[in-house]
């Protein structure tokens, strides 16, 4: 496989994991929420992210995520599957039940907490491979592993037999241009920004989208990419000005939220638009009052009021 294995482009949201208020995994808020995600245009979703909390999650829970996911998209939109875990067997039965869904691949970190060395990541990604044929994407994720893949690690992870694309969420530009350049014409290419800086980028050395967190904004988030591949470039930058006043507004530079952590922050603002954020898991914690209503003079400043 590579990258022309798949069709995935375009804006694929990481999409929170609704929880009720005592903890439990809301299944009914889920489908309610990817059912807007299909309604909103967005070109794909992933599941189970660092955005899903998938080290809150049990493995039954998990399996329960991606069976629903599978039974409300029924194939409308590619469905990531958020398969990151602490050892290559666990990795492995999470990528063998999205296979057996018929989910369209899954989205891999290297183990966070235990730093693995290049022989280690190497080692895992291609264990993984080995075991389940199904389309990988690696995710560089250095805030959550300590490990920030550079150009020559994701050379190497390329050439793994199911391997079609990365997830670059390093804060080193000179990194993700770098490894852009490198690795375009085998992988797909996820991470760019909503700026000018992205639009250049997309626009003369290429690559394929951004899977963001949580879609708070809507079709907006797909509409940056519409406008680019349809050639209208001041809609393209209408779309990501609007967008980066939300991240900015939202997100510190080191991919901190201004308010609680990211995924209690997003759910705050998938509430207070209408939709079932529903409540962060334990370590996580829910906004304050103060919080919530400070997020929610935020949003109104932007004009994102609710949905309904």
């Amino acid at each position: 496989m590579d990258r022309h294995s798949v069709d995935w482009r375009g804006y694929m949201p990481a999409v929170t994991t609704p929880f009720t208020r005592d903890g439990d995994f809301d299944p009914r808020g889920w489908q309610e929420l990817l059912e807007w995600m299909v309604a909103e245009k967005m070109h794909g979703v992933v599941i189970a992210g660092t955005t899903g909390e998938w080290t809150s999650l049990s493995e039954a829970e998990r399996r329960e995520l991606f069976r629903l996911a599978a039974q409300q998209i029924r194939g409308r939109i590619p469905v990531i599957a958020g398969c990151s875990a602490y050892t290559p067997a666990e990795a492995v039965r999470y990528a063998q039940y999205a296979k057996e869904l018929g989910l369209d691949g899954i989205l891999l970190s290297v183990p966070p907490y235990v730093h693995p060395t290049r022989r280690e990541t190497v080692a895992f990604y291609k264990a993984v491979s080995d075991a389940v044929p199904i389309p990988i994407v690696v995710y560089n994720w250095p805030r959550g592993t300590a490990v920030d893949m550079d150009r020559d690690l994701v050379l190497r992870l390329a050439d793994i037999e199911n391997v079609v694309a990365i997830k670059n969420s390093t804060p080193d530009v000179g990194n993700f241009v770098e490894t852009l350049v490198a690795v375009k014409d085998q992988l797909r290419y996820f991470g760019f920004p909503y700026t000018e800086f992205g639009i250049t980028l997309l626009q003369t050395i290429g690559g394929d989208g951004t899977m963001g967190a949580g879609a708070v904004m809507g079709y907006n988030h797909a509409k940056f990419y519409d406008c680019l591949w349809s050639g209208d470039l001041e809609g393209a930058r209408e779309a990501a000005l609007w967008d980066r006043a939300f991240f900015e507004a939202t997100i510190n530079p080191d991919y901190s939220a201004r308010w609680g952590s990211p995924p209690a922050l997003l759910k705050t603002c998938l509430n207070l638009r209408g939709l079932p954020g529903g409540y962060p898991r334990p370590p996580l914690l829910p906004l304050t009052d103060e919080e919530t209503e400070e997020v929610a003079a935020m949003l109104q400043r932007l004009g994102l009021g609710s949905v309904r």
